[in-house]
């Protein structure tokens, strides 16, 4: 345990949420953690979304490379899934979500991504800066990004060259990596070993439980896995572990990946790191003896739960998807209901 891991956890509360609550911690980024937290927000009211920081694509790329500053987009759809159902969060979720259409600089640009920038000049601090953002949105949980640097996410892809289908070649940059016709073999972040945010660290000490997923598997759930502290927070922590699945093997990233696969990769770039429950849609289950021993050797067993929006896409239905996450939290956790 580093010191600095040592002095997070003696800061971190030893109390439990009150109020029957539990105190949970999602990391991801994308729509696939968007969808988590629109389910999450529903069965607690202490929250914490931890959120990768490496796309260099649209808006959030241009910002990046003009400004400097961390890529705000996977932030700001965090903060949107966090919004409530009332009128006022659903009004500010479509805000901060529009996209300007126009012939000059602004097209594309989303409010929210100039917002949390505008914000992060005026005040110097990321964490401040995005919890006042929360503030005005009456989101009902919390965001950090996972680190405090802009990070590029580079991956090891046979057959990036469908003409050379065998050659392995390093692809650059989280757009690229996330689309490649190839097959994924590792990731890594640039710089290596970058420093996380430390209120990310302490959060991740001082929950009840922890998800990771769903979401683009090597571009969005493994890249928390390569930032050394947040790692050991996830393996020293005293929550228990949720590792949510997705739907269906995403186009390029991860084609022709299984359930199973999906944990074996996973494992691959943290074989220290074990998960509590697996959770997958039985739907996209074809093989459940092989999830079953896949989870088993993440020390884990698995849940299989309707938790698919109807209508064919792959897509989580946020109420389902909340149902399963509260079945997992009363059977694996406390006796006794949560609320």
């Amino acid at each position: 345990m580093t010191v600095r891991t040592r002095r997070l956890r003696r800061l971190g509360t030893t109390r439990r949420a009150r109020g029957g609550t539990p105190k949970v911690v999602a990391l991801g980024g994308g729509m696939g953690l968007s969808a988590s937290l629109a389910a999450l927000r529903r069965i607690t009211r202490d929250l914490t979304a931890v959120v990768t920081v490496a796309d260099d694509g649209g808006s959030s790329g241009r910002l990046r490379d003009e400004l400097g500053v961390l890529p705000p987009g996977d932030l700001r759809k965090a903060l949107a899934a966090l919004c409530g159902d009332d009128e006022w969060g659903q009004t500010w979720a479509r805000v901060i979500q529009h996209r300007f259409v126009s012939r000059g600089d602004l097209h594309e640009h989303a409010v929210g991504n100039l917002l949390i920038v505008a914000l992060w000049e005026q005040l110097g601090d990321h964490v401040q800066a995005l919890d006042l953002v929360g503030k005005l949105l009456g989101a009902h949980g919390r965001v950090l990004p996972m680190s405090a640097v802009p990070l590029e996410l580079r991956a090891l892809v046979r057959g990036h060259d469908p003409a050379r289908p065998r050659e392995v070649t390093t692809v650059r940059g989280q757009a690229t990596v996330a689309l490649t016709p190839g097959e994924v073999q590792q990731v890594h972040l640039v710089p290596h070993d970058p420093p996380a945010v430390p209120e990310a660290v302490k959060a991740v000490l001082d929950a009840d439980w922890v998800v990771l997923g769903p979401g683009s598997w090597f571009s969005s759930v493994i890249p928390h896995l390569l930032v050394p502290e947040l790692l050991q927070a996830l393996t020293e922590t005293r929550a228990r572990r949720v590792l949510s699945l997705n739907l269906a093997p995403q186009p390029g990233e991860t084609d022709g990946f299984s359930p199973q696969r999906h944990l074996e990769v996973l494992a691959r770039h943290a074989p220290k790191l074990a998960f509590d429950v697996v959770l997958a849609d039985r739907a996209a289950v074809p093989d459940e003896e092989g999830l079953r021993d896949a989870a088993r050797r993440l020390g884990g067993t698995v849940e299989l739960a309707p938790v698919a929006a109807p209508g064919g896409a792959p897509r989580h239905d946020p109420e389902l998807l909340a149902a399963a996450y509260d079945r997992i939290f009363r059977m694996h956790g406390r006796i006794g209901p949560w609320r």
